[in-house]
């Protein structure tokens, strides 16, 4: 397996270089990140795969800021945020970044629409109601939208979490395991919203997955082992993605 050689380009929502994330000390430590090498264009889909313990999860958390890096740099819409401060930090995720998680995080008091709006009103930011109502009847909750958490479906509070994370027009979108919690109806339903959230509305989605029909909706795969990047190439099927994964 070979990984794939990419230069370092102003057009890229995210990227890092020589990055590494060591957890312990001595012969206990364990290089969760071993020495990545990555960029995410913009408007592309890319999901990132790997065996338990390969590193996806710690490499997201490093790209979006979640976790510092032992050494490294990541830089989100050009600017350079490993050496930035905790508030800094907190901006930035706030401003350049969406997250959509396994679990929806939804708020149970607030009603979709609140919901969706909420990142924008802790910002201290007006709502663009035209992308706001785009952003509803993209999702498809339009007409679910004074209902709260409870009164949804997994998939409908997925939509939810989904057009929460856009609402803000991201540089990037990162989303771990974000079916993991839903049927294979809604799985595919929110799977295509994000294929159509790249394909129609220009954002920069990275999903984390240990599922091989999940991986097959990017525009390309990252395969980790070990911490590294054993292969980085474009999607060509769930049958290619899925071999990918049985090779290691």
């Amino acid at each position: 397996m070979t990984a794939t050689d990419h230069k370092p380009s102003a057009e890229a929502a995210v990227r890092c270089a020589g990055l590494h994330r060591r957890f312990g000390e001595g012969e206990a430590a364990v290089d969760a990140v071993a020495g990545v090498d990555l960029e995410f264009p913009r408007a592309q889909l890319t999901s990132i795969v790997g065996p338990s313990g390969s590193g996806k999860s710690t490499l997201m958390h490093l790209l979006a800021g979640l976790d510092r890096p032992t050494a490294g740099q990541v830089w989100v819409d050009g600017t350079e945020i490993t050496g930035l401060s905790d508030a800094e930090l907190t901006r930035l995720r706030r401003d350049k970044l969406g997250f959509i998680f396994q679990f929806f995080n939804l708020i149970p008091v607030l009603d979709a629409e609140e919901n969706v709006t909420l990142p924008m009103r802790i910002a201290g930011r007006s709502v663009d109601r035209q992308w706001l109502e785009q952003l509803l009847d993209t999702v498809g909750i339009a007409d679910r939208r004074h209902h709260r958490p409870a009164e949804l479906s997994g998939g409908q509070q997925q939509r939810v979490a989904i057009a929460r994370a856009l609402i803000s027009k991201p540089a990037v979108v990162f989303a771990d395991e974000p079916t993991g919690n839903l049927d294979s109806a809604s799985s595919t339903q929110v799977l295509e919203l994000l294929r159509r959230s790249v394909d129609e509305l220009g954002h920069t989605v990275v999903v984390v997955t240990h599922d091989p029909r999940v991986a097959a909706y990017a525009d390309r795969v990252v395969l980790l082992v070990d911490g590294m990047v054993a292969t980085d190439t474009p999607v060509e099927g769930e049958e290619q993605v899925l071999e990918l994964m049985r090779s290691v």
